[in-house]
């Protein structure tokens, strides 16, 4: 999988020790990396080019069902003999991607963004957060039309650990409704998101680019998006996601206790000595499904831990966030709070 930006640990330690690097390193020439906001001027203006002169199969898809990535064809305007574009073809069955896409803004590293996605089913299922683990089937490619990443089969991925870009359309999507087991063992899934995005370049490799990608390319991924689980990624009761505290959707700038640890790796977030886990309130319900009991709405504040089910019996084990002196913070993020609320 070439389109992974770096492993977890690797971006923990990047957002630790970037301001340490070293500065008598003369052993070659040093690449400066181009300035985001110069950049991104460049890279809109080649993505509104592709946009504006390529089209997709758009009469493929009128026809609800589940289609797959290599269904969606994008295709080049035709030219004349002077290099001039002509009209589109077919108009009735394709449409150019820049009337299609949808347009989504953001602020990155410092840089304001424009990036673009086809929404070709937004699937019926549940849809990730940022930071959530998503199974895919995909495809890479560069404005060249030129795929240099694809999927043989269906992928589990850390969003993590892709992309920025991927972290902002994939929580446009929903994952499957459903999925049956075929013949031969596969599983095959039902009203799954579908689309394609078109990122810039700072929003996918910007000047690091992996082999077969030059720096400052924008990329374009054709997707499939299956299924979605939520990350707790230091397994603390708390989802990753809401331990994004300033809502930028980048977790390594929350640090409770300024312990240059990032909250969503830290197991004692407020640095008072009490793991997060143990000041979440610990709650276990039993449902019967066998006389008709269903499960629970969870409040505000309560995460599912664990679910198991045996016989009709359903087993579910949540955590509650507590505010002991009810002032809207909750215990596990103020060190003036060191209650253990699970010592038995």
């Amino acid at each position: 999988m070439n389109f992974r930006k770096i492993t977890l640990c690797a971006l923990s330690l990047l957002a630790l020790v970037t301001s340490c690097k070293k500065d008598d390193d003369n052993d070659g020439p040093t690449f400066v990396e181009a300035d985001r906001t110069e950049q991104q001027i460049i890279d809109g203006d080649s993505l509104i080019g592709y946009l504006e002169t390529h089209y997709y199969n758009s009469g493929a898809f009128t026809t609800p069902g589940n289609y797959h990535v290599e269904d969606i064809i994008i295709t080049e305007l035709p030219k004349d003999n002077a290099g001039n574009y002509l009209p589109m073809p077919d108009p009735d069955n394709n449409t150019l991607l820049r009337e299609a896409v949808e347009t989504k803004t953001t602020t990155h590293l410092g840089a304001d963004y424009n990036y673009y996605f086809l929404k070709l089913n937004e699937g019926g299922g549940d849809r990730p957060h940022f930071s959530d683990d998503v199974r895919v089937n995909y495809s890479g490619m560069l404005q060249t039309d030129e795929i240099f990443d694809s999927a043989v089969n269906p992928v589990n991925f850390d969003l993590l650990n892709l992309v920025q870009g991927w972290r902002l359309v994939m929580p446009e999507f929903r994952g499957a409704v459903g999925n049956d087991v075929e013949e031969d063992g596969t599983l095959s899934y039902n009203n799954y998101g579908l689309g394609v995005m078109f990122l810039p370049s700072g929003l996918a490799y910007f000047g690091s680019p992996p082999l077969g990608v030059t720096r400052y390319a924008n990329l374009i991924f054709k997707f499939e998006l299956y299924q979605t689980e939520i990350n707790d990624h230091d397994n603390d009761g708390i989802p990753s996601y809401i331990e994004d505290l300033n809502g930028n959707k980048n977790l390594f700038d929350d640090d409770t206790d300024g312990d240059a640890i990032p909250n969503f790796i830290d197991s004692d977030d407020d640095g008072d000595r009490v793991l997060t886990i143990n000041e979440l309130e610990h709650i276990t319900y039993l449902i019967d499904t066998n006389v008709g009991e269903i499960e629970p709405v969870l409040a505000n504040g309560e995460y599912k831990r664990s679910r198991t089910q045996n016989n009709g019996m359903i087993t579910l084990k949540t955590v509650k966030v507590v505010d002991s002196d009810s002032n809207s913070v909750p215990d596990y993020l103020q060190n003036s709070i060191a209650i253990n609320n699970n010592n038995n």
